[in-house]
């Protein structure tokens, strides 16, 4: 039998024995890359929150004790948190790209931003979480991951697109800083993206998976905090949950109303350092009001405030919730890098033990799980995000139908309405 001899313009169809590649071919060259952008990720946070851990002990710890003063007194906080303004005004002055843009325009994943931003981004970060500002570590940390992550995959797999190292990134750290890969894939998910959803979740979660491996196996990460177990369901506690939820929602997006009033407000100060001084002698004084549990990111005066907030009465812990969510207000709309999220569920939490404290009937883990599911669908506007962290701080399989339910009125009251972010077209208080 003859060979067929291909027409002209046809394709031979010797040709066509190698095919496009299957998913797990293309899947499979990306493992090494995430592996190595999410141990980089837990790494990169380990040693900024090192740095800025031994930076706070200094000034809340060595620095009074070798005065004889008491750190937490509200005048140490006033001027503490005023200094750390001026300082961080001093860094968004000076260093080569204001240490990034306006912290009111970013949120949790954005585009890369060049390296030359990162020294003043990682100063202005450890200066904030070191002296007491109400913002987490995870914005800033995610962009300098996002930016290393992005040069070092150009430079050494220059055929993979930018999306990839951004998605990577972003993973490794979420994985990182909740010690869960979970995390990471739920934030994913609700990212547009083609292909298959666990095409495009697949190297993100090796990603998430070794950041949180290795923040786990060096640090340890502990987001859980000890309330009293939840009793059981009962029929009232679906109205509960369908209160709290809304309740902690409506508090949540006050925040947001106020945010861009507050921004707008302290832009009127046209420079930087002098609009960051005035931000911490701000925070100084909302410190010093509030105590020291109102200070800093959050996570580690959320589990002091879980074992003794039964010492509390309501109006105490209401005004712990209001201090904390204006503190978050005024550290975002000041300039002030960090992340929002440690600073709401600190809020959320303190709200939750209001609630519990106002109706002894409503359980404190039900009050906190579902006030912490409002205030950060609000802030966050993360649906996956705002039920992993609810079930995530307070883990018990039985609530979880509960904060299903409270999602529903929570979700109506803030869907369609302003973020906690605003256009990157706003003014930055920097001068040319």
């Amino acid at each position: 039998m003859a060979d067929t001899v291909p027409q002209p313009g046809s394709a031979d169809p010797r040709d066509l024995t190698q095919g496009p590649p299957t998913p797990a071919a293309r899947l499979l060259p990306l493992i090494v890359p995430a592996i190595l952008t999410g141990i980089g990720a837990g790494l990169t946070l380990i040693a900024i929150s090192k740095v800025a851990g031994r930076l706070e002990n200094l000034l809340w710890e060595i620095i009074p004790d070798g005065l004889d003063i008491d750190g937490f007194s509200p005048w140490w906080i006033l001027l503490i948190l005023t200094v750390t303004g001026a300082a961080v005004g001093l860094t968004v002055w000076r260093a080569p790209g204001h240490a990034g843009p306006d912290p009111a325009t970013t949120g949790l994943v954005d585009p890369p931003v060049p390296l030359y931003v990162l020294p003043g981004l990682i100063v202005a970060t450890v200066l904030a979480l070191a002296g007491g500002v109400s913002l987490g570590p995870e914005n800033p940390i995610t962009m300098i991951n996002i930016a290393l992550a992005y040069w070092l995959g150009r430079r050494f797999m220059p055929s993979a697109g930018p999306a990839l190292w951004v998605g990577l990134a972003a993973a490794g750290t979420v994985g990182a800083l909740f010690g869960t890969p979970l995390a990471a894939a739920l934030i994913l998910s609700e990212m547009p993206g083609p292909g298959a959803l666990w095409d495009r979740l697949f190297a993100p979660l090796i990603a998430a998976v070794t950041g949180s491996m290795t923040t786990l196996l060096l640090v340890g990460n502990d987001f859980v905090i000890k309330v009293p177990g939840y009793p059981g369901t009962r029929v009232v506690d679906v109205l509960w949950a369908l209160l709290v939820g809304a309740v902690a929602a409506v508090f949540g997006m006050t925040a947001v109303y106020v945010f861009p009033l507050v921004h707008r407000a302290f832009r009127q100060i046209p420079h930087p350092v002098a609009m960051l001084t005035v931000g911490g002698l701000t925070l100084g004084a909302l410190g010093a009001l509030g105590g020291e549990l109102t200070l800093f990111k959050g996570l580690d005066q959320v589990k002091e405030l879980a074992l003794d907030y039964s010492h509390y009465g309501f109006w105490s812990l209401l005004g712990m919730a209001v201090l904390k969510l204006v503190a978050l207000v005024v550290a975002s709309g000041s300039g002030f890098r960090g992340g929002r999220i440690f600073p709401a569920v600190f809020a959320a939490v303190a709200l939750g033990f209001a609630v519990s404290a106002l109706i002894p009937s409503v359980p404190p883990a039900l009050a906190v799980s579902c006030a912490v599911l409002g205030v950060l669908f609000a802030v966050t506007r993360q649906g996956w995000l705002s039920l992993f962290t609810a079930g995530a701080i307070v883990p018990d399989l039985a609530l979880l139908p509960l904060l299903c339910v409270a999602a529903l009125p929570a979700w109506l009251i803030v869907t369609g309405r302003p973020e906690l972010l605003l256009g990157s077209d706003e003014p930055e208080a920097v001068p040319a």
